[in-house]
């Protein structure tokens, strides 16, 4: 393996405000076997010299991973500010954060975090002005907070709670039972649960399950077979009624809800993350059968509720910016559909329903606006936000009288708002006490021209009064895939980022969710280039408009947007000065080969379709490094349980990079233990992330850490 040390060490210098040079001194990085696999795509031959590092349970993988992380914190660990800025982050960090209550019963159920928990409590009152009492803390379950509350529902009865917990941020979740009445855990114990939570009728509840993974790994082995469950309180798994599954399509998802007055069962199929298919049964007959309710997989659809006999369906049918349609199943034809909400100009992102009311948000420029509407469709009111920002409904009732959401934006804090449902006013119910005062901060919207002209806004958030002078440090962040949104959201931290005077950029690329389908489809499949494309162009604006220059600039985004990150560093290595690919799909020809990756084809395409390995193969990151090329300081960032994206992607893709850069500038991968794709992740272990991206970036950009 070529190796980039002369000496075995490279020297790194930065200045520190006492004008001192400090030397870093870096190992060399691991002599990375290679091996001879050669894979034949339609008469196209394509090495894979790192296949080996796929085995996630061999004792060589094991000490490759060691062996990196030496090399990466003893680097980390040399950088003068690191522990300042841990100190800081922890400091900033510290202050409580609530959830939107939401009620059951005679009781309101809440999280809460008191400021360095690793994870959030569940509290609840009876009222809104009782004692605050425990229910469930998730710091119990483990000594060191990697166990995580994934999901909590209640029977409608109010007789049971069921949560699940997700250990070391696997996507791998099991599902217990708590005895409200007596305050105590049941007996109830479901594993191999993935993608699903429980969905109750009477004293038991439908779930969503893989076979136990015999004999091969579980945290890389594909994912096939999803079975949907039916459990009775009090009863063994072993003894759980199997309620739905398909044998002719083995890579399929299947998860099941029930409508609030328990008439209907709900079953959504997908073939992937866009396009569903959804089936019903009704609950009050016997012997009823699951029947079709809307054929899959075109378009994509979601019940908010029943009305009656009645579904009441948000669906992109029609409508890429989606519509709301009342759907008797007794006359399910399409022209007998009623249109309650009708397509708007914004993209409608989804419907709460609540005491009666039908609450649209829809996203106006990637910022939300709320109408509401009588369940007959007649519209009532906007509702008055507290400006441009994200807003969160928590759990409601058909019943209730008011309800909560919460309302954040770039420097505002979740901020919990009670909704009084006859007048439409909003009232303050609680507000973070954060230690920055985000008054000094502020943000605007910009457009540029992507380079087939299309017209892509940003988000750009900063301190007050700064100077364009292009010398300013920039993070410019994306994500652009899978029809998800990026919407204003408060960072602790970001905001330590911009307190030491950077500028936060958040691209709305195309390929997300921000414009409907239409946005979504033009960055998809055959058209993935355009992601890329906008990114690159967002850069090159911000460096035209002086906002920064290319040695100040910073980019970053995880999963998806790792592959963002990867291919925007390899297309374009003069662009940009730090790049974070973070938990990324960096191998296009091989990522539906593990778990659930196989749900991603319909987004990427797939390298078993000649067409679609055409594309892959001119921007898949990994095999787009190139010899000799300088590219950007780069930090990998992975972890040993992420069964989502598995760390197979950065390993390969880490690898690669050491073998072929040329240049000063560090290629570091840094792997996290009992943690997965991000979701449950402890505090204390955000914090441990943090710290070491912002001295990676700050110390990589020539910034003064004040």
């Amino acid at each position: 393996m070529k190796n980039l040390f002369l000496l075995g060490t490279l020297s790194l210098f930065f200045a520190c405000k006492s004008n001192e040079v400090k030397k870093i001194s870096m190992l060399p990085y691991p002599e990375t076997k290679k091996v001879d696999t050669l894979n034949d795509y339609f008469g196209t031959k394509v090495a894979d010299p790192y296949r080996w590092l796929e085995n996630d349970t061999t004792a060589e993988t094991a000490a490759w991973v060691e062996s990196e992380n030496k090399v990466t914190h003893n680097y980390l660990s040399q950088i003068p500010f690191r522990d300042n800025i841990k100190n800081r982050l922890t400091e900033i960090w510290n202050y409580e954060k609530i959830s939107a209550p939401y009620r059951k019963g005679d009781y309101y159920f809440y999280s809460k975090n008191d400021g360095l928990q690793n994870q959030a409590v569940v509290y609840y009152k009876k009222g809104l002005n009782g004692d605050e009492n425990v229910f469930l803390d998730p710091n119990k379950l483990s000594e060191d907070g990697t166990v995580a509350l994934s999901g909590l529902s209640f029977s409608n009865n109010h007789k049971y709670a069921a949560y699940t917990i997700a250990r070391s941020g696997s996507d791998w979740n099991e599902i217990y039972v708590i005895d409200i009445e007596k305050g105590t855990k049941t007996s109830d114990e479901i594993k191999w649960v993935k993608f699903s939570g429980a969905a109750w009728q009477g004293d038991g509840f439908y779930y969503s399950r893989y076979d136990e993974p015999k004999g091969v790994s579980e945290l890389s082995n594909q994912n096939q077979f999803q079975k949907v469950y039916f459990h009775k309180i009090g009863e063994d798994q072993s003894k759980d009624i199997l309620v739905y599954e398909d044998k002719a399509h083995p890579l399929r998802y299947f998860g099941a809800s029930v409508t609030e007055d328990e008439k209907y069962l709900i079953i959504y199929g997908s073939e992937g993350t866009s396009g569903t298919e959804i089936l019903y049964k009704d609950l009050t007959k016997a012997n009823t059968k699951i029947e079709v309710l809307l054929k899959g997989f075109e378009y994509n659809y979601a019940i908010i509720d029943n009305i009656g006999d009645n579904f009441i369906v948000q669906m992109d049918n029609g409508a890429a910016k989606y519509r709301v349609v009342s759907i008797d199943p007794k006359n399910n034809k399409p022209e007998s559909w009623k249109v309650i909400i009708p397509e708007q100009e914004e993209l409608l992102e989804g419907v709460h329903l609540a005491g009666g009311k039908l609450y649209a948000s829809y996203l106006k420029d990637a910022s939300a606006k709320i109408v509401e509407f009588n369940i007959d469709g007649t519209r009532v009111r906007d509702i008055e936000l507290p400006g441009i920002g994200t807003v969160a409904f928590a759990e409601s009732n058909k019943d209730d009288a008011t309800c909560f959401y919460s309302f954040t934006n770039f420097t505002t804090p979740g901020t919990i708002y009670q909704l009084d449902i006859a007048t439409g006013k909003s009232s303050l119910y609680t507000k973070p006490n954060f230690k920055i005062n985000t008054d000094d901060y502020e943000t605007k919207q910009e457009w540029f021209a992507s380079k087939d002209g299309t017209k892509i806004p940003m988000f750009i958030v900063h301190k007050k009064g700064i100077k364009l002078d292009g010398n300013n440090p920039l993070l410019l962040y994306g994500y652009g895939g899978f029809n998800i949104s990026l919407t204003p959201a408060f960072s602790v931290s970001n905001m330590y980022f911009m307190e030491q005077g950077g500028i936060y950029v958040q691209v709305s690329l195309r390929g997300g969710g921000e414009y409907g389908e239409d946005w979504h489809k033009a960055g998809m499949l055959d058209k993935k280039q355009n992601v890329f494309d906008d990114f690159i162009g967002a850069a090159e604006y911000l460096i035209k408009e002086k906002y920064t220059n290319s040695s100040k600039l910073a980019i970053s985004g995880r999963s998806n947007g790792g592959l963002l990150i990867g291919a925007c560093m390899t297309q374009r290595p003069d662009l940009f000065k730090v790049a974070l690919p973070g938990v990324g799909v960096l191998d296009m020809l091989r990522y539906h080969k593990f778990t659930i990756g196989w749900g991603w084809a319909v987004e990427y395409g797939s390298s078993d379709k000649k067409e679609q390995f055409d594309y892959l193969i001119k921007y898949s990151p990994l095999h787009n490094v190139k010899e000799n090329v300088n590219y950007p300081a780069t930090l990998i960032t992975t972890a040993d349980h992420d069964d989502r994206v598995v760390p197979a992607h950065s390993f390969k893709f880490a690898a690669t990079l050491q073998a072929k850069h040329k240049g000063e500038n560090p290629i570091l991968i840094r792997i996290d233990a009992k943690a997965g794709h991000g979701a449950g992740k402890p505090t204390s272990k955000i914090i441990e992330e943090s710290a070491d991206i912002w001295s990676f970036v700050l110390y990589n950009l020539g910034v003064e850490v004040k």
